[in-house]
């Protein structure tokens, strides 16, 4: 199984955008779905977008028309493009695949 690294993450005010890469350490060509999650503390992980192998893209409803999900099959890349953050944007973004997890990155927006 591959092994997802997770960049891109950071402080950012309110309105403002990131840009989340992961990073995969192998082909993710012949995976079916790709996705990012999200955990703020306290608070149980939630999903928050997924992409298939396809290009058929889901969201989570409050994320939908701010974020967007693409992958880079030629590049084992996944990305999750986030604009208009909210500060309950806040939390650790996660990328995952139906068998592996990447370790996290932070995202915190100020208000």
């Amino acid at each position: 199984q591959v092994q997802l690294v997770e960049s891109g993450g950071g402080l950012v005010q309110a309105g403002g955008s990131l840009r989340l890469s992961c990073a995969a350490s192998g082909s993710i060509f012949s995976i079916i779905l790709m996705g990012w999650y999200r955990q703020a503390p306290g608070k149980q992980r939630e999903f928050v977008a997924s992409i298939s192998n396809s290009g058929a893209t889901y969201y989570a409803e409050s994320v939908k028309g701010r974020f967007t999900i693409s992958r880079d099959n030629a590049k084992n890349m996944v990305y999750l493009q986030m604009n208009s953050l909210k500060p309950e944007d806040t939390a650790v973004y996660y990328c995952n695949t139906p068998r592996s997890w990447g370790q996290g990155t932070q995202v915190t927006v100020s208000s």
